[in-house]
């Protein structure tokens, strides 16, 4: 009996025992100091300039919110996330300050009248920029205020709560007059959840296809239908120097834009039925346009939910889409519908039409051109020159034609791989017209345009430009480009004749800040802003941009991030390397660079770099590139090979410089860059440890596709369980740390994921560590939330790569 007895205490300690190592203590952890203060520095200014460069508005906001911030009452509905309390989204990341200042006198002003706690959003300057717009969130309503630049004073302007649930909450009119979406009820009326409800919720499918992407946070009732119609029904409204005036009757308004000419509505109203399988965006819904009073001036489709979007990127639904005011014209609108049927497979000469018609809105629509591709969109410029861009997703490919209205015209300009960002021209700049909408600015008595590139990709690293594209010849001539060893592009162009630009400089050493430049005249940069560094403990940390190269001739890039007086002579370092994979049809293309080397590091909460300043070497956008072999192939036929020499590669590179211990290597990554580290470690012993956040794992829970991959899982099933790192859970024996948001709302990366993950993974044996965040998102924002993954990570990196044996 006492044998007995001595063997059940023993196995209750064991069983006590086990369960600490399985679920372990849950107080939240911080990360060495060092760590903590870069991630809690607070944030550089936002900055807005108006167009004569005579004020500037600077918008400050705090560092992270707090667990408890995010823990507050929220509706997950119709994929979307709302307050339940003020008939806003949650989660929302708000101003905290404004401030103004002088850029002729050089002064700062503080702006008076705004209100305490200071929750700003949705900011916009007003058609002459004598005025700035904004909405204030508090605990249980929205409001408008106005800026009066010239007083430096906000006033808040409206009476009526705003209903900001489906988002473009106001427009402006004029310097007086102002549209905004108001809430009809109060909070307190919300429907209540029956106890018993009235019955089963039943779906049903009558032979058609109906193929839908995994989203998040759906209708899944009848109950959850009456919260989105009571929550997302809002009121138009119209203020004239504070007087509010009703426009039309209370309705789901998705969204409203305002005619050039200022005198008509362009509104997308959702209809019932409401739909299960997709997000309140894909709901039937109605087109039309309204003068400002809210009277119909006509109906311009009835649109069926998107559930019948047939699956594959360059599919469409058969019915007309893109609808947009025409910017160069006083009152027309343009868009959409396809000639195929919306089907690609089908062969046909053109793919879509796009058609508009004009004020009063009377007799048929006029067909403006046909598009090869898929429509992209227009950016206006006047009767002579438009920009019409055709795209091609599963063929990576984008082509940008020069439409001719008084023509009726339309010839091609440039084509290229989306792919390719060495052959991007850039985008035009634009202007203001006489209706205050932004059009293509041209030049040299309109043959040209000015184009901008804030990127400006190229064989020496990203190095942006300013160019004359001519569109007789269709050639690009750069007449400002950024000098190496800095980073500077031109955020606006403040006048195109004279030249004069505002840009963003940076450095290695120097924090980002704006300047007046004339490139014309050359005159010596105007600094307007004086941004100090916010991260003083990565002064001296080693970066540059290495070049490598894969097994199979792929050259590849990285941003290698040193110690603050690391030398080879100091031997090898442990190794993160942090990736996230794109997909490319061409080697070419993926072997371009892409970054520079001379960007002032920010870091957000997401970044492997605080672990630079722990003794370790990070390679952050080790690039990962998977690439079809063949015209015939797709980019995934051979992803996890590809994984493989991508890793090998920059493993070999870095410890043959003497840089890395190869026998003491983690490899991280987010979302896709997580489903990248768990094949990884499926399929290697390269790594001491993995670092897996938010990631899918399973791709048969996003059967009709993901990422690129436009083929269902019906169509290739052997392709999604050899990609699924969940189908190789018994190989991980590399120890993995798993992270996760509770709340994640990205479309594919269920929760789940990481929880079965981690079951399978523990049920074969493997090491695992799982760590799930309340109330976190797809993306990390709590601060207590935040500074634990930082700690988690670091501890995790400790134990098993540096100091591993």
């Amino acid at each position: 009996m006492k044998m007995i007895k001595h063997c059940l205490t023993v196995l209750l300690l064991f069983i006590n025992t086990a369960l600490v190592i399985a679920q372990d203590a849950a107080s939240y952890q911080t990360p060495p100091k060092v760590i903590a203060d870069l991630l809690l520095a607070k944030p550089t200014p936002s900055v807005s300039i108006d167009g004569k460069a005579i004020w500037m508005l600077l918008s400050e906001r705090n560092s992270y919110p707090t667990v408890e911030e995010l823990g507050q009452p929220e509706i997950k509905v119709a994929g979307l996330r709302l307050n339940p309390n003020n008939f806003s989204p949650s989660r929302q990341t708000f101003i905290n300050n404004f401030l103004l200042k002088n850029l002729k006198e050089n002064k700062v002003y503080t702006i008076t009248g705004l209100p305490a706690n200071l929750l700003a959003g949705s900011v916009t300057w007003s058609p002459t920029e004598n005025k700035i717009a904004f909405t204030h969130t508090s605990n249980n309503k929205v409001e408008l205020y106005v800026i009066d630049v010239a007083t430096k004073k906000a006033s808040l302007i409206s009476k009526r709560a705003l209903n900001t649930v489906l988002g473009s909450p106001y427009t402006w009119v004029d310097d007086n007059t102002i549209l905004y979406k108001s809430a009809v009820s109060i909070a307190a009326n919300a429907p209540k959840k029956p106890i018993t409800p009235k019955g089963p919720t039943i779906q049903q499918n009558l032979g058609k296809a109906a193929p839908s992407p995994t989203y998040q946070d759906l209708i899944k009732s009848p109950y959850d239908e009456q919260l989105f119609q009571f929550y997302a029904t809002s009121q138009l409204v119209i203020n004239k120097n504070g007087v509010e005036t009703l426009s039309g009757k209370p309705c789901i308004l998705s969204s409203f834009s305002l005619s050039p000419d200022k005198k008509f509505l362009l509104q997308k109203q959702l209809q019932h039925p409401f739909s299960y399988l997709v997000t309140a965006n894909g709901f039937p819904s109605k087109m039309l346009v309204t003068e400002l009073t809210g009277k119909t001036v006509k109906v311009l489709a009835e649109l069926p939910s998107t559930e019948g979007t047939p699956s594959g990127y360059d599919n469409t639904q058969n019915v007309p889409r893109s609808f947009d005011w025409r910017d160069d014209e006083a009152a027309t609108v343009t868009w959409a519908e396809p000639l195929d049927s919306g089907l690609i497979k089908k062969q046909v000469e053109y793919r879509d039409a796009v058609y508009a018609i004009s004020a009063p809105f009377e007799g048929n629509a006029k067909l403006l051109f046909k598009t090869k591709l898929r429509y992209g969109g227009t950016t206006w410029g006047n009767e002579n020159v438009a920009l019409v861009s055709e795209i091609s997703r599963s063929k990576q490919l984008i082509r940008v034609n020069l439409f001719n209205s008084s023509k009726g015209s339309m010839e091609l300009l440039f084509e290229r791989n989306q792919t390719d960002a060495y052959g991007n021209p850039g985008s035009p700049v634009t202007n203001k017209n006489k209706y205050g909408r932004n059009v293509i600015t041209t030049i040299d008595n309109g043959t040209k345009l000015l184009m901008n590139n804030t990127t400006g990709s190229s064989p020496k690293g990203d190095l942006p430009f300013l160019a004359r594209f001519d569109l007789a010849t269709k050639q690009n001539e750069v007449i400002w480009r950024c000098n190496e060893g800095v980073y500077e592009y031109i955020v606006d162009i403040l006048d195109a004749n004279n030249l004069t630009v505002l840009s963003r400089k940076e450095s290695q050493k120097d924090v980002p800040n704006y300047y007046i430049k004339n490139l014309k005249l050359k005159m010596a940069d105007q600094a307007i802003t004086n941004f100090t560094n916010p991260y003083p403990a990565l002064e001296g940390v080693i970066k540059e941009k290495i070049k490598y190269k894969r097994a199979d001739g792929v050259d590849l890039t990285g941003d290698l991030y040193l110690p603050a007086g690391y030398t080879k002579e100091k031997g090898p370092l442990p190794l993160v390397i942090w990736a996230y994979p794109r997909e490319f049809n061409s080697a070419a293309d993926a072997a371009q660079i892409r970054g520079s080397k001379d960007r002032f590091t920010t870091l957000s909460w997401g970044s492997p770099i605080y672990y630079v300043t722990q003794g370790y070497a990070v390679l952050d956008n080790a690039e990962m590139p998977i690439v079809a072999s063949g015209n015939d192939k797709k980019p995934n036929d051979n992803f996890i090979e590809q994984l493989k020499l991508n890793a090998e590669s920059a493993i070999g590179h870095l410890s043959g410089l003497g840089i890395a211990d190869k026998n003491k290597v983690a490899v991280g990554g987010h979302s896709y860059g997580a489903f990248m580290t768990a094949n990884l470690l499926a399929h290697t012993n390269w790594f001491k440890a993995g670092i897996a956040r938010s990631g899918a794992y399973n791709r048969t829970l996003t059967p009709f596709g993901f990422q690129n991959e436009d083929r269902t899982y019906w169509q290739a099933p052997e392709l999604y369980y050899n990609m699924s790192p969940f189908s190789y859970a018994d190989k991980i024996k590399t120890p993995i740390l798993l992270i996760h948001g509770e709340a994640d709302d990205n479309t594919g990366t269920y929760p789940i994921n990481s929880e079965r993950l981690f079951a399978a993974i523990k049920g074969n044996g493997g090491t695992v560590r799982f760590v799930y965040l309340p109330y976190e998102a797809h993306g990390y924002r709590g601060k207590e939330n935040v500074l634990h993954t930082l700690w988690e990570q670091f501890q995790w990196l400790e134990k098993y790569v540096k100091n591993t044996k």
